[in-house]
């Protein structure tokens, strides 16, 4: 299950639906988003549970906790890039990233960037 279907697993996640920290699809969304920020530079501006030069990805997870339009907002930041949200300093655009991946980390910050 690496990739996701119909945006079915990030909905799941954002949700909180299916999902016991312990289950495989849960954990496949982690190890897969992880791999992706890792792949991707995204550590190079973002740490897990510190600000960097963006937001950590605990904190971006806190802010949009219970948004259901969450995902979809942040997939198009990741793409186009943007600013003002967390300060002055833009977030690149990163058109690069295939669709999958870009999926695959925004559902693996909005779930808390858990490393397992």
């Amino acid at each position: 299950m690496g990739r996701f279907v119909g945006g079915f697993v990030a909905a799941a996640v954002v949700a909180g639906v299916g999902f016991g920290i312990a289950s495989p699809a849960f954990a496949a969304v982690a190890s897969d988003g992880l791999r992706v920020a890792q792949a991707n530079a995204c550590m190079g501006c973002h740490a897990v549970d510190r600000k960097l030069v963006g937001p950590s990805f605990k904190d971006v997870a806190a802010k949009y906790k219970g948004d259901a339009a969450a995902q979809a907002k942040l997939e198009k930041k990741v793409r186009d890039g943007g600013a003002g949200v967390w300060g002055a300093i833009p977030m690149p655009s990163h058109p690069g990233m295939s669709a999958a991946d870009v999926q695959s980390v925004v559902a693996w910050v909005l779930a808390g960037a858990p490393s397992k």
